[in-house]
């Protein structure tokens, strides 16, 4: 396990993409700004052209806690996109790069580089998280938003680690798309197959059986009239990332991996 750990990091560090997830996030965070820029002065974000004469936004408010759950609604809704683009890549480049044979040939288990393999996407994920809500924090002080206090500054940050946390988990049958398919194209098909259905279950008003609008809904996208997806929407969550972890381990240990 050390063993795969070291390697995969090592692909990580030598990557564009981890620079390029973070930019995602970066720009996430600004948006976010932006919005609570335009909603606390409309007439100033006019001035400036962020917004038309006649454009209205609504369903936020330009405080604290208003900008801390759109940061939660943006990491939900996002995260799944980011997240499902990093567990392909992690499972699908070995198929792509033709290096899945020379793997496999090693002196270390399947489960242990899949182990790996996820771990790493753990941790790039909750960093990312981490990012989104450093970067939430600064830039809401800089727009000197009402409404501060420490414990709702926790509450917000743990709310963004949270749905993080809970899209990453979604992720996990991705890998084994991207593993089936020896390569990107495929998994890539079936995550815009899951961001389109998680928008439209949900509108549809059972997001909370659907555990790819999960995320969203436990972030509050759908507004403070719609109740949390409550335990059974977290248990789906739950049982969807553990479900994909291990067929994908199993797909791994026991598939033809000939080419």
């Amino acid at each position: 396990m050390r063993e795969a750990l070291w390697a995969e990091t090592l692909k990580v560090r030598r990557s564009r993409l981890p620079w390029i997830t973070a930019l995602a996030f970066t720009v996430a965070a600004l948006v976010c700004g932006m919005f609570m820029f335009i909603l606390a002065d409309p007439a100033r974000a006019r001035a400036f052209g962020l917004l038309g004469g006649k454009a209205q936004l609504s369903g936020a408010s330009a405080d604290w806690p208003g900008y801390l759950a759109l940061l939660a609604q943006a990491v939900a809704v996002g995260g799944l996109g980011i997240y499902g683009l990093i567990a392909i890549w992690l499972f699908g480049r070995e198929f792509s790069d033709h290096t899945a044979t020379d793997l496999l040939a090693l002196p270390t288990s399947r489960a242990a580089i899949v182990a790996a393999k996820f771990t790493v996407a753990a941790i790039w994920a909750l960093l990312l998280a981490l990012l989104l809500a450093g970067l939430g924090l600064l830039i809401g002080a800089s727009l000197a938003l009402p409404g501060w206090s420490a414990p709702i500054a926790i509450e917000g940050a743990g709310r963004i680690v949270a749905a993080a946390a809970l899209a990453a988990l979604t992720t996990t049958p991705l890998a084994l798309a991207a593993s089936i398919g020896r390569g990107y194209l495929a998994a890539v098909g079936v995550l815009f197959a899951l961001v389109f259905a998680a928008q439209v279950i949900a509108a549809l008003g059972y997001g909370v059986v659907f555990p790819w609008s999960v995320p969203g809904l436990f972030a509050g996208i759908a507004g403070p009239d719609q109740d949390p997806p409550g335990l059974v929407g977290l248990v789906l969550v739950a049982a969807t990332g553990a479900a994909g972890a291990v067929t994908t381990a199993v797909w791994w240990n026991r598939a033809d991996h000939t080419r």
